[in-house]
């Protein structure tokens, strides 16, 4: 079985993904089994005018790190694409970076599942959860 590791991920990050995923300032923090962490640069250009992380990075941070746990739970990369994500924003995300733990929950031929929690790196506590399902778009398997 292929192995998609860390070095594999980083390396996906700036060559699948659109650049404005990329602008994300995006970073690989583990991958492992069926799941990975990444973390998400705080940049005043995420926010809001009050300083609060728009739900709009959130939910991209929670799409992409989804993808990096499917890979990391399939041993290798291929296309795949969200069928739906569903986001529950529980707190502000002020001025720190983000952490986004993603897993996936069960895999199949076609489809997988996910569940997404992201926090900030100096705090536990969620800032969102995000359940998935992504289509599995791999040839002939």
């Amino acid at each position: 079985m292929p192995t998609f590791d860390k070095a594999a991920a980083t390396t996906l990050l700036t060559s699948v993904f659109a650049q404005w995923v990329q602008d994300l300032d995006l970073s690989i923090e583990s991958i492992e089994g069926d799941g990975a962490v990444l973390r998400m640069r705080f940049s005043d250009k995420l926010c809001r005018d009050n300083g609060v992380v728009c739900g709009q990075a959130l939910m991209s941070l929670a799409d992409t790190s989804m993808v990096f746990a499917i890979c990391s739970a399939a041993g290798e990369y291929f296309p795949m694409t969200t069928v739906d994500q569903t986001i529950h924003f529980m707190r502000p995300a002020m001025r720190s970076d983000l952490l986004a733990e993603a897993r996936v929950v069960r895999m199949g031929k076609t489809m997988a599942y996910g569940s997404v929690s992201i926090r900030t790196d100096a705090d536990a506590r969620p800032v969102a959860m995000a359940q998935t399902a992504y289509a599995l778009l791999r040839e002939g398997k």
